[in-house]
């Protein structure tokens, strides 16, 4: 399994789910799969919609910042990495 840095989380909603991710390596899509990676974070899930500024956006480019929901909870500075296919 391969993967490259995309960003990082900088902020977790927790009532609602949703990691902020500042876009700090590459774009990053919907249907991209992630792995959210930290001391005590490691979950790994496919992108199903994202948002910047509460608009969905079907892709996003490096020096953006989006809204990801995800099935677990993030912490500030972990890492986000985009699984590449096979």
């Amino acid at each position: 399994m391969e993967r490259v840095k995309v960003g990082e989380v900088f902020h977790y909603f927790g009532k609602i789910g949703v990691a902020a991710i500042r876009l700090t390596d590459g774009p990053l899509a919907v249907g991209d799969t992630i792995q959210v990676q930290g001391p005590s974070t490691n979950l790994t899930q496919t992108v199903e919609a994202m948002q910047i500024e509460h608009a969905g956006v079907a892709r996003a480019e490096r020096g953006q910042e989006v809204g990801v929901k995800l099935k677990d909870r993030a912490r500030e500075r972990d890492l986000v990495y985009k699984i590449l296919p096979a």
